[in-house]
């Protein structure tokens, strides 16, 4: 017999807390992602029907009979391909039913206004799954945390193998450390991986090609591993053969910025003053115009989640949140510099669970 894990029921039951303040009777969720969080199914095609009683019905393809009996023992399934529409078919009114307005096509809202019966009134909703998901629970942080060390393992040993080396393609650099992320437990990579060399490196999402590492390179290496749902995401950044005075004045700033940008991230402060800790370094180094993204972003079942930690960002951190620090300088036809590390947010100093020396390497 399979037996529920209390985490979902709680997380429905907030959820249903915010429904009935909203005054929305039923809330359909479409997000697979979504529909994940809530009840456990990890298909890829199914929806999710909760009340603010509590009470739920969860749909799927016959793909995925057994799957989702082994993994939602809890809410009745209703076998379905048009999962959605046949959950909101169900719905017997009066009754406000909330919808994911933020991942609902205009196409598709048409569709589901034309199985709804008369007195079921559509309600457009955004951001409050979104909400629960920013404070991660002890098993969300405990898998963050695993992963993130797999995929830190993974590259001490790629570069202790000598896979990154002088000679070899960017291609056959991320290939070796893909293959090592699997092998120590990952079901793939969290992104394409970046292996970016040389000029390459002043490219913030170069991924990897067929360019040969050369001697006196800076190469960024940006990878993460995915399993059960959910991702880890760092960056390191080293120089082949020999570090020039370029290589090491911006190397310097770089991690200065970096290192200020985790111990801005307290509970309490701001999102805008993290970033603008790591951006400040860089800045007053006189490299602020080769900093041309955002200082991080949280992450969990997605790669890229809130909160976000940019020059525009909105909100505080909290304990319990996660989040990039991810500072960089990239100067066209010279090389670049990435630094990032995940981190948790604690009571006390953020907690980095990447953690891979981020010292400069020569290799």
């Amino acid at each position: 017999m399979a037996y529920a894990d209390t985490r979902f029921l709680t997380r429905r039951r907030a959820l249903s807390a915010r429904l009935a303040g909203m005054r929305i009777d039923e809330m359909l969720v479409t997000n697979l992602i979504h529909v994940r969080y809530l009840s456990g199914f990890s298909g890829s095609q199914g929806a999710l029907v909760l009340s603010k009683d509590l009470t739920a019905e969860i749909a799927t393809d016959g793909r995925y009979t057994t799957q989702i009996a082994e993994e939602v023992p809890d809410i009745p399934v209703v076998i379905e391909r048009q999962s959605a529409r046949e959950l909101l078919r169900r719905i017997e009114g009066p009754r406000r039913v909330g919808f994911e307005a933020d991942y609902v096509s205009v196409a598709e809202l048409e569709r589901l206004k034309e199985v709804c019966n008369e007195d079921v009134t559509l309600v457009p909703v955004t951001g409050v799954i979104e909400d629960l998901r920013l404070i991660k629970d002890n098993t969300e942080r405990i898998r963050l945390t695993e992963l993130a060390e797999l995929a830190s393992t993974a590259f001490a040993e790629l570069i202790a193998g000598g896979e990154l080396a002088v000679g070899r393609s960017e291609r056959e650099v991320a290939a070796d450390l893909e293959y090592r992320m699997r092998r120590m437990g990952a079901e793939r990579p969290s992104f394409d991986t970046i292996v970016a060399s040389g000029p390459n490196s002043a490219k913030p999402h170069h991924t990897a090609g067929d360019r040969i590492i050369h001697r006196g390179d800076l190469v960024i290496l940006d990878f993460g591993a995915h399993a059960r749902g959910f991702n880890s995401d760092m960056t390191r950044t080293v120089a082949m053969g020999e570090a020039d005075d370029f290589t090491r004045e911006i190397y310097d700033i770089v991690l200065r910025a970096q290192l200020a940008g985790v111990e801005a991230a307290t509970p309490g402060t701001r999102l805008v003053d993290v970033d603008a800790a790591a951006r400040s370094v860089i800045e007053d180094a006189g490299y602020g115009e080769f900093f041309v993204h955002s200082t991080g972003h949280g992450i969990g079942l997605e790669l890229h989640e809130s909160p976000s930690a940019s020059q525009t960002a909105e909100g505080v951190l909290a304990e319990h949140m996660t989040l990039t620090i991810e500072p960089g300088i990239y100067v066209p036809g010279r090389g670049g510099v990435r630094i990032e590390d995940t981190i948790l947010i604690t009571q006390g100093p953020a907690r980095i669970i990447t953690p891979a020396s981020k010292d400069l390497r020569v290799v």
